[in-house]
């Protein structure tokens, strides 16, 4: 069986524990040097080849620093990539599909970004061969015959144009000085400049400097940028970050138009609604976090995001998950018999430039109310007016009720690792419950070691929620949990949610743009509507149905259910359930 070795380095402590790897593998006490150590850094390097796979050297590591993984049977091919000894493993490459939008899905880490790096030419690929320098020769010849030979052969010669969108936009105002027109008529090489402004709203922004603007308009401003210029290859990782629903699906429209002049596009996406409405083919990958990751065949949108949701992959003859995720069409909340928490009368806050008014409501207990709307309408205000942190200008909760609030931004000075976090702020940690219910679906023991000031933004945000859902409250409160997770991560978490506050009879409201995510946790929703950034109204919690009939008229977007697997998908606009969905008033989707 073939199978890789996978050591953390920023774990693995040997002075600490005597490589009591080394003193314990059998390979070693048969002189068959399984284990030696670096010359480099005194580390432990584990010869896959030798490696029985007994699995001791996991179980003496005191760190939890050895991962031995049993490489799929079917997986025989070279890789392409290889960052070191005992370290990630990348398989396949996607798939070019000319004038068209290709989409890669899978989890995080494991390989999405390096095959941006490696298409992009930021990393040679060097086939497993680490400690050889890596040439562009090498790739063209492994890729003969394909059509990547031609690209990389073009690559290599500087005669392709490309044009990246990088994931983490927050960092463009240090590597960008002056304000966004200047920025965006620098790069305006196919003369959309107003077209492009006009669809993604960002009129607002022109006159301002990038440091003055929000995560949301960064991520604008930055596919702006990228869709702007003359490029032959589009290369888009994680477009919807911090971006409300309309603003996502003005986000698809920008990038098809570039399909219809017959440019190619790559583009990560976690959002399955959007990831569905902008794409033409995905390609699913799979493989463990951090150790290995394959990219599978290249399917029809449709067909493809359905293969991850249900587990399996046909041609490949995968099992990428033990179960398929369900989606439930429920039936509404107010035919449901629940006692209620609490009640609140009419919310009111004002601001110099803004003014939101939240209609009175109730919240029932063994419910999530989800709440959604445009961005700069007000959510965050009321989650913060719930919390007590702000106090509003009129209205209250009429019974005294315990919240745990998880705000949107997640800021912590904190020294110490993630095991020191929860020691000192999770209630129950190291009990069998917690293990159960948070710490495994919030995967905490993969970064239990690491220091909680150097997570990355998907990690902060799980171990935030986790230890917001660790404490004893009537209603957890929860503003974009979902932030920087991949699919799988979000639908792990809902579950979660839900069994938490099922178990314990309490309450949950969660402010989240992903329909998907919503579609699949809500009992009941509130709607926010109004002017972005002047004024908003929030409606009382009501049946998810409803709510999302209200919003999805306001933003002329209609929703259907995928007849395999129940998932909301986006109709395009215009199209015959689009102008049918209209006429019914069913937003949403049709009622069977």
């Amino acid at each position: 069986m073939t199978r890789i070795a996978i050591l953390d380095k920023d774990k693995c402590q040997p002075k600490k524990c005597n490589y009591a790897c080394i003193e314990y593998c059998p390979g070693v006490r048969m002189e068959e040097d399984t284990i030696i150590i670096s010359d480099e850094d005194k580390k432990p390097v584990i010869s896959e080849e030798l490696c029985s796979g007994c699995g001791i050297c996991t179980n003496r590591c005191i760190f939890d620093a050895i991962n031995i993984i049993n490489l799929p049977e079917v997986l025989t091919e070279t890789p392409i990539h290889r960052y070191g000894p005992n370290s990630f493993e990348l398989f396949g490459m996607p798939t070019i599909e000319e004038g068209s939008v290709v989409g890669l899905l899978g989890p995080n880490g494991i390989g999405k970004s390096t095959i941006l790096n490696i298409l992009s030419g930021q990393i040679i690929p060097n086939y497993g061969n680490y400690d050889q320098e890596a040439t562009w020769d090498d790739t063209i010849e492994y890729f003969k015959g394909s059509q990547l030979q031609s690209y990389f052969k073009k690559l290599a010669d500087n005669q392709i144009k490309l044009s990246y969108k990088p994931q983490m936009v927050d960092q463009l105002p240090k590597v960008v000085k002056g304000n966004v027109s200047q920025l965006l008529e620098g790069v305006d090489e196919r003369g959309k400049l107003d077209e492009i402004v006009e669809t993604l709203e960002l009129q607002s922004t022109l006159d301002r400097k990038l440091s003055n603007l929000s995560g949301g308009e960064l991520q604008r401003i930055a596919i702006a940028a990228s869709v702007l210029r003359d490029a032959d290859f589009y290369y888009i990782d994680e477009p919807t970050s911090w971006l409300d629903v309309k603003q996502r699906l003005n986000t698809v429209q920008v990038i098809r138009q570039l399909t219809e002049e017959k440019r190619n596009v790559l583009v990560i996406e976690h959002d399955l609604a959007t990831l569905d409405a902008m794409s033409d083919y995905v390609h699913v990958m799979y493989g463990e976090e951090g150790g290995y990751g394959v990219v599978s065949k290249l399917r029809g949108v449709r067909v493809g995001i359905n293969a991850y949701i249900n587990g399996f992959l046909n041609e490949e003859n995968i099992r990428i998950r033990k179960q398929p995720i369900e989606f439930e069409i429920r039936p509404p909340s107010d035919l449901i018999e629940s006692e209620t928490i609490t009640t609140y009368s009419d919310f009111s806050k004002k601001y110099e430039n803004f003014q939101l008014e939240v209609d009175e409501g109730e919240i029932n207990r063994s419910q999530v109310i989800t709440a959604f709307g445009p961005n700069g309408i007000g959510k965050t205000t009321y989650a913060k007016m719930l919390a007590g942190v702000v106090k509003p200008d009129s209205g209250e909760i009429e019974e005294e009720i315990e919240i745990a609030y998880k705000p949107q931004y997640i800021q912590s000075d904190f020294d110490g690792t993630v095991q020191d976090f929860l020691f000192m702020h999770a209630k129950g940690y190291g009990t069998n419950v917690f293990k159960t219910d948070i710490s495994k679906p919030f995967d905490l023991d993969k970064i239990i070691d690491k220091n909680v000031n150097k997570l990355s933004g998907g990690e902060m945000q799980r171990l935030a929620t986790a230890v917001t859902l660790s404490q004893e409250a009537d209603v957890y409160l929860l503003d974009e949990p979902t932030a920087f997770l991949d699919v799988e991560q979000r639908l792990k978490i809902a579950k979660a949610i839900k069994h938490i506050i099922t178990r314990d009879d309490t309450s949950a409201i969660i402010i989240d743009h992903d329909i998907v995510f919503i579609d699949y946790i809500s009992d009941r929703a509130m709607v926010f509507y109004g002017k972005s950034g002047y004024n908003g109204h929030a409606t009382a919690p009501i049946n998810l149905r409803d709510a999302m009939n209200r919003f999805l008229s306001d933003v002329e977007i209609t929703f259907r259910r995928d007849k395999e697997t129940n998932r909301p998908r986006v109709n395009k606009k215009e199209s015959y359930l689009d102008r049918q969905q209209k006429e019914k008033g069913e937003y949403y989707y049709l009622e069977e």
